[in-house]
């Protein structure tokens, strides 16, 4: 399913997302390695989930180009699989130098409204022990940490599984506390 583009100006957004294309893989292969290090996707992932859009969809953050840049700039990435009843955000990545200015909520809103979309009652993601920054946004949102993998990760941090319903009485599925 492919979503339209929508402008950071329109909906006060932090950046415009857009849907992830093939010739976008090689950048976010790149981006990835820099972001996760040994438990970056290879680029066959990536590949292979763009292959799958009747129950995937990535989408790019992007900044629009100014005076200073000719070009539009990622700056971030996410990803969605959502087989109903479950959505399952895939990953998330900002580069460190747009942390702290929404991208990363920007796009977990963006998530959250299509696996609604696509039918989910539960989203459900993994996050490492070892970052605090992106479970303090999850928690905010009403995630709730349901499950351990010890020693997940290859830099030997736990995953934390976390699910955040949709259905029924469920928690609001926009930030709880903007701070």
């Amino acid at each position: 399913m492919t979503g339209p583009m929508v402008p950071a100006t329109a909906n006060k957004q932090p950046a415009e997302l857009r849907d992830m294309v093939a010739a976008d893989i090689d950048f976010i292969t790149a981006l990835d390695l820099q972001l996760f290090g040994v438990d970056s996707w290879p680029r066959e992932m990536f590949v292979g989930e763009l292959a799958q859009p009747e129950t995937r969809r990535y989408i790019i953050a992007e900044l629009p180009s100014g005076v200073e840049r000719q070009q539009n700039q990622i700056a971030g990435y996410a990803g969605l699989m959502c087989v109903p009843p479950i959505g399952d955000i895939q990953t998330i990545g900002v580069l460190p130098e747009f942390e702290g200015r929404g991208i990363a909520r920007a796009m977990l809103d963006e998530l959250i409204a299509e696996a609604g979309r696509r039918g989910a009652d539960d989203i459900m993601l993994e996050v490492s022990s070892a970052n605090p920054r992106a479970q303090r946004l999850y928690k905010r949102y009403g995630f709730e940490h349901i499950h351990t993998r010890r020693k997940y990760y290859r830099d030997g941090s736990d995953g934390l599984i976390m699910r955040l319903p949709l259905a029924g009485d469920a928690p609001t599925t926009t930030m709880k506390d903007p701070s």
